[in-house]
C-alpha cells in the first residue's frame, strides 16, 4: 500500500487544530527513558530507488532456504490474487466493525469466513477468529470448563502430543483461574495415546483435548478418544490443522457424537511465513455451546425492505459488556489475516484444498522413502501420518541441522528440548511446495553429511 507523507504545512495545520506545538507533545506522557530515540539505522534523505534497494537487501538477509520445517507453521502456495486483494485499501485499513450500518462489507467477509470454517470443520458455528492457535486452545479450555455443566471439575486432560507451545500458552492463561491441565503420556512405541492404557476411572474432568495431527506427526484414534471422553461426561476439544481436513473427516464426525469445540491455527490457509508471523486462531463449536464462545459472531438478516444485511450477532467481549461477564478479556479477531484466508479458501474450493492435502501427504511419503533409504536414518513411528514425521539418526542431529543450514536447507526440528526422551530425532515436513527435485536435493545433501560423519555415533541413547 503506498505511503504518502504529509507536508510541513499540513502537519502544522493539524497540530494547530488540536492545540499542540509539536508531534512530540502528543507523546509527552511517555517517559524519555522508555522512548526508542532516533532511528539511527534509517538513512536520511535517500531517494526512493536507494531506499527500495536497501530494504530488498535487508529482506534478503532472511534468505530463501528450502524449507522442510513445520512444527506449527507451514509453507504453502498462496495464489497471487489472495494478497493482491487483501492489501486493497478497503480491507487493509478497515478497523473493527463497531458500526454495523457502516461496515457491511467487512461484516459480510467475516460472515463468509465463518461459513467456510463451519463447512471445513463440520461444526455448527464459528467465531470471527482469535489471536493465534495457541491462545485459541486456551480459550477453548476456558470455554469447556464454563460450558460443561455435568462436571464440577476444573481438570482438562491434555495429551503430551499436543504442540508444546500450545500447552505452555494454555497453562499461562488458565492456571491462575484454578484450571489444571493434566498431561496424558503417549505410547513411546507408537507416538499416540493408547486407548487401552487410559484410566478406567479418570475421575471428574471437564474436557479432553485431541490433536489432529499430533505434534509428532501421527494420527490419534479420533473416534475412540472422542467416545471415551463423552462416556466420562467430558467435552471434546479438537485442535486441528485445517489443511489436514481436506483429507481427514471433520471433528463433527469423530466418534458417535463428534467433537464439541474445534480450534487451531489458521496460518496454513493463505498466510505467509513472514519471519515469525502473523498468525490467527480459529474456533468453532456446536450450537449448544454458542453462548460460551469468545469473540465475535456475525449474523445475516434482512432489513425492513427485505434487503440482506449483516450484524454483530454475539459479541461477548469485555468491550461490549461488563468485564466480569465477558467470556474473554483478550480475544480479538485478526481481520486482515482472515480476509486473506477467506479469499484463499474461495479460490481453492473444496476440491482444491483436498488436492493440496493429498500432495502434501504424497510429498512426505516420497521424502520418507528417500531419506530412510540412507544408512543411519530410520522412521521412528510406523503407521499413519499426514505431512510430518519423525526421523531417527545415528549421528547428532545438531550437527546435521548446522550443516544443512549452511547448505541453505531447513532440515527439520530438533525434538530433544521439548521431548528429551526422543533423543536424536528430527521432525520433518513436506508440503505441496516441495518438488521431487527439492526432496532429492535434501536427500543428496544429507547423504554427504552422513558420510562425512559416519565415524561419529550418537552419544545420546534414545529411550524408545
Amino acid at each position: 500500500m503506498p505511503y504518502i507523507p504529509h507536508t510541513k504545512t499540513e502537519i502544522k495545520s493539524m497540530l494547530d487544530a488540536i492545540g499542540v506545538e509539536s508531534i512530540d507533545d502528543l507523546f509527552d506522557e511517555i517517559p524519555a527513558s522508555l522512548r526508542a530515540g532516533d532511528l539511527t539505522e534509517v538513512p536520511v534523505g535517500e531517494s526512493e530507488m536507494a531506499v527500495s534497494r536497501l530494504m530488498h537487501e535487508r529482506a534478503a538477509q532472511d534468505g530463501q532456504s528450502l524449507c522442510f520445517l513445520g512444527a506449527g507453521a507451514y509453507e504453502h502456495h498462496i495464489p497471487a490474487a489472495v494478497w493482491e486483494l487483501t492489501t486493497r485499501g478497503e480491507f487493509y485499513t478497515a478497523y473493527t466493525p463497531y458500526q454495523a450500518e457502516a461496515s457491511q462489507g467487512t461484516l459480510q467477509l467475516l460472515y463468509e469466513y465463518q461459513s467456510m470454517m463451519t463447512g471445513l470443520t463440520g461444526m455448527d458455528v464459528s467465531n470471527a477468529s482469535l489471536y493465534d492457535g495457541a491462545s485459541a486452545m486456551a480459550e477453548a479450555v476456558l470455554m469447556a470448563v464454563r460450558a460443561n455443566r455435568k462436571s464440577k471439575s476444573k481438570r482438562v486432560l491434555v495429551p503430551g502430543t499436543v504442540n508444546p507451545a500450545y500447552r505452555k500458552t494454555a497453562h499461562a492463561i488458565v492456571h491462575h483461574q484454578g484450571i489444571t491441565l493434566e498431561q496424558l503420556d503417549y505410547d513411546q512405541q507408537t507416538g499416540v495415546l493408547d486407548i487401552n492404557k487410559l484410566p478406567t476411572e479418570p475421575g471428574d474432568f471437564a474436557a479432553l483435548i485431541i490433536p489432529l495431527p499430533n505434534f509428532l506427526g501421527r494420527l490419534e484414534d479420533l473416534d475412540a478418544l472422542t467416545d471415551w471422553a463423552h462416556q466420562h461426561k467430558a467435552l471434546v476439544i479438537a485442535v486441528v490443522n485445517p489443511v489436514a481436513l481436506g483429507l481427514i473427516k471433520p471433528p463433527s464426525e469423530w466418534g458417535e457424537k463428534g467433537a464439541d469445540i474445534t480450534c487451531g491455527e489458521g496460518q496454513p490457509l493463505g498466510i505467509p511465513m513472514s519471519s515469525g508471523g502473523p498468525y490467527y486462531g480459529f474456533m468453532a463449536c456446536t450450537q449448544a455451546l454458542v453462548r460460551q464462545m469468545p469473540g465475535r459472531i456475525i449474523g445475516r438478516t434482512v432489513d425492513l425492505d427485505g434487503k440482506t444485511g449483516y450484524t454483530l450477532t454475539l459479541q461477548a467481549r469485555e468491550q461490549h459488556i461488563r468485564r466480569s461477564r465477558a467470556t474473554s478479556n483478550i480475544c480479538t479477531n485478526q481481520g486482515l489475516m482472515i480476509t486473506a484466508s477467506t479469499i484463499h479458501m474461495a479460490i481453492l474450493g473444496e476440491q482444491g484444498l483436498g488436492k493440496v492435502a493429498s500432495q502434501c501427504h504424497a510429498n512426505t511419503r516420497s521424502l520418507v522413502k528417500q531419506l530412510t533409504a540412507l544408512e543411519g536414518v530410520s522412521l521412528l513411528f510406523e503407521g499413519s501420518y499426514f505431512h510430518e514425521v519423525i526421523l531417527r539418526f545415528e549421528v547428532p542431529v545438531k550437527d546435521i541441522l548446522k550443516s544443512m543450514t549452511a547448505q541453505n536447507i531447513l532440515a527439520g526440528l530438533d525434538l530433544s528440548e521439548a521431548y528429551p526422551e526422543l533423543g536424536n530425532c528430527l521432525l520433518v515436513c513436506a508440503t505441496e511446495m516441495r518438488s521431487e527435485q527439492d526432496i532429492e536435493r535434501y536427500a543428496k545433501k544429507l547423504e554427504n553429511i552422513l558420510l562425512r560423519n559416519e565415524s561419529v555415533k550418537c552419544p545420546i541413547k534414545p529411550k524408545w
